[in-house]
C-alpha cells in the first residue's frame, strides 16, 4: 500500500511538472491556453490509476510500460481520444483522409508536448538536440500526416541548432507551419 502511495505522489509531481514545462513552452508559442487545459486527462481515474500501476521513477512513459505487459493500455486509449494535440486523436480509417491535418493550434501544442517530454523524462541529461534524434528514429512510425511531418521536422531541427528560446515562438512557429502545410 505504501509504494502505490509513494508512486501516486510521484507519478502527481511528474505529471505536473511535465504540465508546466507544456504551459510554458506554449505560452511562448501564443498558445497559453492550449498549455492551461493541456492534458487534464492525466488526472483522470482511468488514466491516474494505470499510470501509478506503470510508474517507473518519471524515466519512461508508463504508457509504454502498460503496452509492453498487455499488448494495449487503457489510460492510452482513453488519453488520445481526449487530448486534440495526439495525432491519433484526428486518425480515422474511414475518413477520406485517414491523416488530416492538424489545426495550427493542435500541432503547436503537439510539438510543445514532445519537447516538455523530453525535457522531464531526461532531466538534466537533456540537451537541444535530444528531440530532433529521438523524433528522426520514430519518424517514420508516426500515424501523421506527411505535412505535419515536415513542420515537425523544420522546428525539431531549429531547435537542435538554436535552441528553444530562438524557436519557439509564434512567429516562427506560424511561419513554419503555414510553409509546410502549403
Amino acid at each position: 500500500m505504501k509504494t502505490i502511495l509513494v508512486n501516486a505522489v510521484k507519478h502527481f509531481i511528474v505529471i505536473t511538472h511535465h504540465k508546466w514545462v507544456v504551459l510554458k513552452l506554449c505560452t511562448k508559442a501564443g498558445i497559453p491556453w492550449r498549455g492551461l487545459v493541456h492534458d487534464l486527462s492525466k488526472y483522470s481515474i482511468t488514466e491516474f490509476v494505470n499510470s501509478v500501476k506503470y510508474f517507473n521513477q518519471g524515466k519512461r512513459s508508463p504508457i509504454q510500460l502498460e503496452k509492453q505487459d498487455r499488448g494495449y493500455s487503457k489510460a492510452w486509449l482513453h488519453h488520445k481520444g481526449r487530448n486534440s494535440h495526439h495525432p491519433e486523436y484526428w486518425y480515422d480509417n474511414n475518413s477520406p483522409e485517414q491523416l488530416p491535418i492538424m489545426p495550427y493550434k493542435y500541432a503547436c501544442e503537439m510539438i510543445c508536448d514532445q519537447l516538455a517530454a523530453g525535457i522531464v523524462y531526461q532531466g538534466k541529461d537533456w540537451t537541444k538536440e535530444y528531440q530532433f534524434s529521438y523524433w528522426k528514429r520514430v519518424r517514420e512510425t508516426f500515424l501523421l500526416n506527411e505535412k505535419l511531418k515536415r513542420f515537425e521536422d523544420t522546428i525539431l531541427e531549429q531547435v537542435a541548432k538554436e535552441g528553444i528560446n530562438k524557436v519557439i515562438t509564434k512567429e516562427n512557429l506560424k511561419r513554419c507551419y503555414e510553409e509546410c502545410i502549403k
